[in-house]
């Protein structure tokens, strides 16, 4: 399943825009990857597709069809997971709890649900070693872990990932890594935010780089990882 979106202008409060114009294709199976330096509007690119934020202009397209505006809880009944960048997991609830969580949208199939989460434990063993140990007692790898694993309990097609390393130790960083290279082997359409440039370039088929707010130039990720040193130091 493939996600699209075409001149998108976006922003938050006092009307001003943080993204302009930006167009870009995720295509489907594929991982597309959006880096920029701090500031540039990657993040809001995601919440603007997902509905987190609503697009002043431009349209946002799942494999054709048009999903501009929808609530995220339609996105997430149309095939589409989001893991934003601010921790989201229930630190009070167990790991199995708050993926009983994320299945809100079946929770009248509890056979479905049962499924459902068998299915992420299969994906993410340690979370079912976990699944009594509230979730604010879980190691910071465990916890983003949990965050992917719970985005995956209605088996999306399509995944959007934000900043998925912040504020991350690099050992756990790179863990964060193993778990999204676990889940383009599952053929997902991955759409990835990150200020991880190497990890992100390495895992990504397509790249596009924003700066104030525009995409700047885009290009298959080969094409860049023979750059990332200059690419970064052109943002310091």
């Amino acid at each position: 399943m493939s996600m699209e979106v075409q001149g998108l202008r976006a922003g938050y409060g006092g009307g001003i825009d943080i993204i302009h114009d930006v167009s870009l294709h995720a295509k489907p199976q594929e991982v597309t990857a959006i880096i920029g330096p701090n500031g540039s509007g990657k993040s809001t690119i995601l919440k603007a597709m997902y509905g987190v934020i609503k697009p002043r202009s431009g349209t946002v397209s799942l494999s054709g069809t048009e999903v501009t505006g929808l609530e995220p809880h339609q996105m997430l009944a149309r095939g589409i997971s989001y893991v934003p960048q601010e921790r989201s997991i229930f630190p009070y609830l167990t790991v199995y709890e708050n993926l009983k969580a994320g299945a809100w949208l079946i929770r009248k199939d509890s056979k479905r649900i049962r499924d459902s989460i068998g299915k992420v434990f299969e994906m993410f063993p340690r979370l079912e070693e976990r699944k009594k140990v509230k979730a604010g007692n879980l190691s910071g790898g465990e916890q983003k872990m949990l965050e992917f694993g719970r985005a995956m309990i209605l088996n999306p097609q399509t995944i959007l990932v934000d900043e998925p390393t912040s504020g991350l130790a690099p050992k756990v960083a790179h863990e964060a890594y193993l778990t999204l290279k676990s889940l383009r082997e599952g053929k997902l359409t991955i759409l990835l935010v990150d200020q991880n440039v190497r990890q992100a370039v390495t895992l990504s088929d397509y790249l596009y780089v924003i700066e104030f707010g525009r995409i700047k130039e885009e290009g298959p990720a080969d094409k860049y990882r023979a750059e990332m040193a200059e690419l970064v130091k052109s943002w310091i």
